[in-house]
Formats: C-alpha cells, structure tokens, sequence
C-alpha cells in the first residue's frame, strides 16, 4: 500500500501531528510519501527522513494558500502516482485541504480519526461521535486514494525506518481562481511557555474559575510556575474570556501531557474527548459529583478559588 501524508511544517521542521501520522503509517507497512506546500521542502525532508518517509513532492505555493495549492497538486499526480491512501491532520490547512481535494476527486472522506486500521486493500478508521459518547468505526468502500483527517495526538510519533527521503519538485499547478488569492501577511500568536498540544503539563480552567479576570492569577499563573501550558473549556471560550487557540475538546484541541490540571471544569464528555488520554488527571471543583471526577486520578473538591492560591504557594515554597 502507498500511503500520502499531507506534511506541514514550524520553522522548517516537520510538526508533531505530521510526523504522528507518519508514525502510524510506517506501522501500517508499505511505501511512505509526503506532499509539502512550501519553499523549505529539503529541510522538512530530512525531518520525514528520519520517521520513514522515502520521498516528498515538493511543491511551491507561489505566495498562495497552503489547502489551495495542496489540493490542486495532489489532484493532479493521483493518476501518475497511484497513492492508495493519503494522510491530512485536522488542522487549519488540511481540513482546507482534504475539503477541496475531496471536491476535486469526487471521494468521501472521513475526518476526525482517532485510529487507523488496514487490511488488505481495506481501510478502517476509528472516530467519535456524539460528544464522543460513542467510539464507531467507518471502512472505507469505492475508488481509490482513500482521504482521511487525522486528529493530532491520536498516534505516537516516534523515529524510525530512518531513510534519506527525495525530493521531487512538482510543476505549475493550476489552482483556478481559489489560486488567485495571496497570503501577504502572516501574524503569529504570541504566546509564553510550550504550545499547549506539546506541553508536559497542561492547566485549565472552566467556568468554575468564577470569572474573566481570574484566568490569568489562577489558570495562567499555575501554568507558568509549572513550565506548563494554560488551556480552557468551551463554556469560557465561548463566553469570550479567552481566546479559540486555548480551547480543549472535541471542537478544539486534543492533548496528552503528562499532568493535566482541571480547575472548575464539570467535564461535559465534548470537553473529555480532548484531555482523558493524559497519563494523570487532577480535578478541582465545588460540585463533588462533577463528571471530571471519574477520570481523575486525583481529585480535589473545593473551591477553585481558594485552592489553588494555596497550590501555588506551596510550590513557590518549595520551589
């Protein structure tokens, strides 16, 4: 089986949740390519490389958008190529991808996966439904290359099959009109610490943190004296205390840090789906019945707070 995996990069090297899919894709078996938008092909390819990617089509956005150029190149070597199966993680540019390349090719896909299977010729990927209450499985039927989005943090990524990966530049790409529009500025979040989908230790907080003023005292403040990232739960998000970026769950991000903090989160299962992976859970809420409790592995029931002004001076003590 030839599998695709739609590759994107920070600061010329291969991001996580690519090379989690690569991972993944090695243990499937077969050969491992990659498509990368963008003009550091030979830089990022020596990152693939090193999980098992054997080759890269290298293709240059000419200042255009990533999805765009992504989609219109890969629909255009699919023929040629023959890939059986091609990667995207669920991120701003693959789903822009996977949506227009789906539109192109005419195929289904199926987004959100949270496990790959193969056997055979037959393709099976694991996702979440309704709130993630219920784990199904969906095979893929029909033509071939089959197009799935990968939720980051669902696999490992770890080096191996160490190989050099060519790269082959791709020609002129025709990405219609969608190709007329032009990336002129790029702004990047500013931020203090890890990125909260790799940081060790995560801390948010929900709307038992009482209100807007106390994320930053309580949430951001623990976080930092952990050298952890600040996250949150839909319900501030959405309440316009912090901003998208640092939303948890199901419609936000998946993370699995070491230690995961939840400070006055109920823990609705759309929150859940996207931090019970963490190897430890500590929750602390008023409502001893909260939900986040029967993932806990410690749990605190009081008053956010005033816990955790304590917490953090018994760590500035210590510390």
């Amino acid at each position: 089986m030839k599998i695709w995996v739609f590759a994107e990069s920070e600061n010329s090297n291969p991001t996580t949740a690519t090379l989690e899919m690569v991972t993944k894709a090695r243990e499937l078996g077969g050969t491992i390519e990659a498509v990368y938008v963008g003009t550091d092909a030979d830089a990022v390819a020596t990152g693939l490389g090193e999980y098992g990617v054997s080759k890269v089509h290298a293709v240059d956005p000419q200042g255009g958008l990533v999805g765009v150029v992504g989609a219109a190149a890969i629909a255009g070597m699919v023929d040629a190529e023959a890939p059986d199966l091609i990667l995207f993680a669920q991120t701003y540019d693959g789903r822009d991808a996977i949506a227009r390349l789906s539109a192109r090719l005419d195929r289904t896909v199926l987004t959100n996966g949270m496990s790959l299977a193969v056997d055979g010729d037959s393709v099976t990927v694991g996702t979440a439904v309704f709130g993630g209450t219920l784990l199904v499985d969906a095979k893929f039927t029909g033509e071939k290359p089959y197009l799935a989005a990968i939720r980051p943090k669902s696999f490992a990524a770890e080096p191996g099959g160490a190989t050099t990966a060519s790269v082959a530049q791709v020609g002129t790409v025709d990405a219609g009109r969608g190709g007329e529009a032009k990336v002129l500025e790029r702004h990047v979040e500013e931020r203090e610490g890890p990125k909260l989908e790799e940081a060790a230790v995560v801390v948010s907080g929900g709307r038992g943190i009482g209100e807007e003023a106390n994320y930053g005292p309580l949430v951001d403040s623990l976080a930092n004296l952990l050298s952890g990232a600040s996250g949150a739960s839909r319900a501030i998000v959405d309440a316009g205390w912090v901003p998208y970026s640092k939303q948890v769950g199901q419609t936000g991000k998946t993370v699995k840090p070491k230690v995961y903090i939840a400070l006055g989160i109920s823990g609705a299962t759309q929150h859940m789906v996207g931090m019970k992976g963490s190897d430890n859970i500590i929750a602390i809420n008023k409502d001893g019945e909260a939900p986040i409790f029967s993932v806990a592995d410690l749990g605190i029931v009081g008053d956010v707070t005033k816990v955790v002004p304590q917490l953090i001076e018994a760590i500035k003590a210590k510390g």
